[in-house]
Parts: structure tokens; C-alpha cells; sequence
């Protein structure tokens, strides 16, 4: 018979418990030391979903899930305000989630998932600490993330454009606007803003026909990958390097990638 999750969870509390006082490793680890590991098995976490890969998310899931665990074991160990146990950790989740869900636990109508994302940024905002509706949005983000995510804030309070021909209008502008600094080519600073800009109204856009650009650029980036490889390939086969060819023939050959997959 499988065992419940709330036994596995104690499983996993019990054994984390015995790790820290037994493991060499283990024992020395800090918050600081965890992080830029968290950071790492996100990453693959990621790689995973994108992948499809159903077995590895449950992999992945999991290390994410010891991860939190650990933080909290590491928590405990805190003297004063710094405490905290993973049964802190758990009913603070449990307290957000409820209050910033007033459509389930309170009289509050939320009838779309737009009603439910305004209604979160609004309860966000009033929150104690809370000076602006972007002060949620970490520095660290990489900046497509960075970008949407601000993008989507300013949303959930009525600041956002009315609709997409308004924010394809927007990318345009800001492409001719970019143009117009190269043509000037006397100033890498304005130059670099405007690719900026162009970015940035391009993720809005993205955000506008339903489109994450994140993940799709890193489609992008894994098909790129995937074709050079083969052109590689090829070139091998034909007892060529690649560096030696011709940008015609690797094209050539690039396209000839491109039939065999459609």
C-alpha cells in the first residue's frame, strides 16, 4: 500500500533532522551556501517542463521540495526573531493563500482569471510593507522574466494598453525609433536604450496574444541549437568542417535541416 503524503512528508523531516547532525556535508551548509544551488535545480526544473519530461519534473520536484525543506531545518536552528520551522513556513503559505483568495474564502466576486490577478495585486499592494505594486518583482529576475512580470503587475491595476493593434502600433514605434539611432550611430548609450525598448514592448506584446516570451525564446534557442548540431552532422559526414565551409554551403545545408524536419 502507498504511504500517505503526510507520512512521506515526516519521512523527509525526520531524515533531513538526521542528515544535519550526521552528514559532514550536510552539516555545514548555510543559507548563503544553498542558494545558488536552489537556483541550479530550479533551472533543471525548468529544462524538464519545457522538455516534457514527466519523470524528470518528479525528480526535479522533489529536490526542490528537499531544498525548502533544508531551508527550514536551517531556520530552526535561529536564535530569537530569526526562528522559523517548516511548520512556519507552511502556515504562512496557507494564511497567503486564504487571504489573497477572498473569491474562495471571503464574499468577494472573481468570476475570470483576470478578476482573480487583479484581485491579488490590489490585496498585494495593501499588504504591510508594500510601498509600490512592482516592489514584489525581484532585482535578480533575468530581464525577459523581469519584464513580463512587471508588465503583468501594472495590468492587474488597470495600467496596460486597451488592446493588442494598440501594442503592436507600440512595437512598431519603438522599431523606427531604434532605426532612427542607428542611422545616427553617435551614441551607444541611446542606441542600447532603444534595442531596450524594443524589447520591451515586443514581451508586452508577446504578453497581449498569450504568448510567455521566456519560454518561447528558449524554444527558439533549443531549435537553433538542435539544427546546428545536425548541420554539423552533416558536414562531418561529408568528411567536411564546418569552419572551413562557406556561409553559402553552411546554408545550404541549413536549409536541407530544415526540410528533413517539417
Amino acid at each position: 500500500m502507498k504511504k500517505s503524503p503526510i507520512t512521506l512528508f515526516q519521512e523527509l523531516l525526520d531524515i533531513m533532522d538526521r542528515l544535519r547532525v550526521e552528514c559532514p556535508w550536510d552539516r555545514v551548509q548555510t543559507l548563503d551556501s544553498l542558494r545558488y544551488l536552489t537556483i541550479e535545480e530550479t533551472y533543471e526544473l525548468s529544462d524538464a517542463i519545457i522538455e516534457k519530461q514527466y519523470q524528470e519534473i518528479k525528480k526535479e520536484l522533489g529536490d526542490v521540495l528537499l531544498h525548502i525543506v533544508f531551508y527550514s531545518k536551517i531556520g530552526s536552528e535561529q536564535q530569537g526573531e530569526n526562528y522559523f520551522d517548516i511548520a512556519d513556513v507552511i502556515e504562512n503559505i496557507n494564511e497567503k493563500l486564504i487571504t489573497r483568495h477572498p473569491h474562495i474564502f471571503g464574499n468577494v466576486s472573481a468570476n475570470t482569471s483576470e478578476d482573480v490577478k487583479t484581485n491579488w495585486e490590489k490585496i498585494k499592494l495593501k499588504e504591510k510593507g508594500r510601498t509600490s505594486v512592482l516592489s514584489g518583482v525581484p532585482n535578480s529576475l533575468p530581464a525577459v522574466v523581469k519584464a513580463y512580470r512587471i508588465q503583468e503587475k501594472t495590468h492587474g491595476i488597470g495600467f496596460d494598453w486597451d488592446n493588442v493593434n494598440q501594442v503592436w502600433d507600440k512595437v512598431q514605434e519603438e522599431i523606427e525609433e531604434l532605426h532612427e539611432e542607428v542611422r545616427k550611430g553617435d551614441d551607444p548609450d541611446n542606441l542600447e536604450m532603444e534595442f531596450g525598448d524594443v524589447l520591451f514592448a515586443l514581451i508586452n506584446y508577446a504578453r497581449f496574444i498569450g504568448v510567455n516570451p521566456e519560454d518561447a525564446l528558449e524554444k527558439s534557442n533549443r531549435k537553433f541549437i538542435r539544427r546546428f548540431q545536425q548541420v554539423e552532422q552533416v558536414a562531418h559526414s561529408q568528411d567536411k568542417q564546418i569552419s572551413d565551409m562557406t556561409l553559402t554551403e553552411m546554408d545550404a545545408l541549413w536549409d536541407e535541416v530544415k526540410k528533413h524536419e517539417k
